[in-house]
């Protein structure tokens, strides 16, 4: 292991900080940040006035405080870009290439924090490393060039069309280093970057470990009578909310599916007309609650495409929880393969499937459900994870020198 010297400021750049944020990658950057000023590193946070982020409003004034020890400077978020954004990102998501100056233009009229800009265009230079992520935000893609040589991004690469935009080119290749959470991310990067990376390790990630379930407890305080799988994280299509919830109201109405539905986290929920009492939005829950939910849980179906780690999986199988994931997803069918404690679908048909696998087999489903926590504790506990980010900025980001001895400025 490369010598370490903890010297020089480092700035962790989320888009959202404190209260309850719900968003993987605020989570982890968050997380990285205070376990890295709790080894003796002098740590910011750089971040925006918002907590929502559907909406982006203010909920924190900007300027400066403190919080776990750290500094925390907040910023305003500017959406005033115009309508056109939309008609660009439908372009994008059908598969159409965009001239690199509509794709600056699709960025740009999104939210923006300008304020934030500038003062790294003043400050750049008093930080040791400036830490963003995840890749597709403004942040991340506008204030990562300010100073590349000192820019590290905690990249969060999806299979998604966002990242064969030109665009982002530059982010992928120029900065100092990339943190990447799994060898699937790995490989897609290499798919992704049209010329050589950025230097980029698999550093994983770490998931905070429960020190206790209340299954019981849970089950009442929510009227919960019957089994059921669980849904938790981002309401919305690109995390395969809404086609999951359709496929559920189909076997639903079709089959007879042993489960309800429960579901926590943020957005908005359409329960299909007839399954009132089958659908239970639960909302967003504090964190003793959330990991409740797991472990109540007779499977956690992940049916999003789209992850770079998933958190939510790591959770359901330190609660001993099979889960169900989209086959989409290289990266969950990757840990699933490699844990034994999940299975994937493709389909309905194989959805179906899996949730009679559960029900009619509910010893054989706990049995698969309790190789997912051996499998967390080995790969992805903080402390292993602190090691090797260490280990990386030690060889990506250079050390500020001590003044010499007697020197007079």
């Amino acid at each position: 292991m490369t010598e370490l010297n903890r010297s020089g400021r480092l700035a962790f750049v989320p888009a959202r900080f404190g209260g309850d944020v719900g968003g993987g990658a605020e989570i982890v950057l968050a997380r990285l940040a205070t376990g890295l000023a709790d080894r003796g590193w002098d740590v910011e946070i750089l971040t925006t006035t918002a907590l929502d982020h559907y909406t982006w409003a203010d909920a924190f004034p900007a300027g400066e405080s403190r919080s776990e020890g750290m500094t925390v400077r907040r910023f305003p978020v500017d959406q005033s870009g115009g309508q056109e954004r939309g008609v660009w990102e439908s372009q994008i998501l059908s598969g159409v290439s965009l001239p690199i100056d509509a794709q600056q233009r699709w960025m740009n009229a999104g939210l923006r924090v300008p304020e934030l800009y500038h003062y790294l265009v003043d400050h750049a230079e008093e930080y040791r490393a400036i830490v963003f992520g995840p890749y597709p935000f403004w942040p991340a893609y506008a204030c990562s060039q300010i100073a590349p040589e000192r820019t590290l991004l905690w990249t969060c690469l999806h299979d998604e069309p966002y990242a064969y935009l030109d665009l982002f080119q530059p982010v992928f290749t120029g900065v100092a280093g990339l943190f990447l959470q799994t060898d699937p991310e790995h490989d897609l990067l290499h798919r992704v970057v049209q010329r050589g990376a950025a230097p980029h390790s698999v550093v994983g990630c770490g998931v905070e470990i429960p020190e206790s379930y209340d299954v019981d407890g849970f089950r009442e305080r929510h009227q919960l009578a019957r089994p059921f799988v669980l849904y938790a994280g981002r309401r919305e299509g690109a995390k395969g909310w809404e086609e999951f919830l359709t496929a559920f109201e189909d076997l639903s109405t079709a089959r007879d599916v042993a489960f309800d539905l429960v579901t926590i986290g943020v957005g908005e929920v359409s329960v299909p007309k007839g399954l009132e009492d089958r659908v239970h939005d639960l909302g967003f829950l504090p964190s003793a609650e959330r990991d409740n939910a797991f472990a109540a849980a007779s499977a956690f179906v992940q049916t999003s495409r789209y992850e770079a780690f998933s958190r939510t999986v790591m959770e359901a199988w330190l609660a001993g929880t099979p889960v169900i994931a989209n086959a989409g997803s290289d990266v969950v069918a990757w840990h699933c393969e490699r844990s034994g404690a999940g299975l994937v679908y493709a389909d309905v048909e194989e959805l179906e499937q899996c949730l009679a696998f559960v029900a009619e087999a509910p010893e054989a489903a706990a049995e698969l459900g309790s190789r997912g926590r051996p499998y967390v504790l080995e790969h992805y506990q903080w402390p292993a994870v602190l090691d090797r980010v260490e280990e990386r900025l030690s060889e990506w980001t250079v050390a500020p020198q001590p003044s010499p001895v007697g020197a007079s400025w």
